[in-house]
């Protein structure tokens, strides 16, 4: 059946997912792929462009044009470090800090939504399983 091959239902989870927490943080005036690189720094912060693009699976000129526009609106700073003027490393801002702070909050209430009636033991299998598909299709190292 259709509806229930792993594509498809990848797909589906994804845009609903993502839909619904566009919506969960619209008042911030974010554009997609900058939520992603926020929750990214949260975590990463003051990582290199390059390590950033990786993190994220963006391309380094769509990075570059959603940095600029990050940087414009104060959400972010590049910094030359170790007199290496080839690498810029990439700094949440204070303001930017705070909002990834709120971008990383919104995801709880629908991993919650997404999880519920499933319990802790099949959630932590089904996140290892998912795991191990993530490192084939990136072909990471087993």
């Amino acid at each position: 059946m259709y509806e229930q091959s792993f594509h498809y239902l990848l797909m589906a989870t994804h845009m609903t997912f993502q839909k619904k927490f566009l919506s969960s943080i619209k008042n911030y005036g974010l554009t997609v792929g900058q939520p992603k690189i926020l929750d990214h720094l949260y975590y990463h912060n003051g990582i290199s462009q390059k390590e950033l693009a990786f993190g994220c699976h963006i391309e380094p000129a769509s990075l570059t044009s959603l940095l600029n526009r990050m940087e414009k609106d104060k959400l972010i700073e590049r910094r030359i470090l170790n007199g290496n003027r080839r690498t810029f490393y990439i700094f949440l801002t204070d303001r930017g800090m705070e909002i990834a702070k709120q971008v990383t909050t919104a995801f709880l209430p629908l991993e919650e939504q997404i999880f519920d009636g499933i319990s802790d033991e099949e959630r932590s299998k089904f996140l290892e399983t998912f795991w191990k598909l993530y490192k084939n299709i990136t072909n990471e190292e087993k």
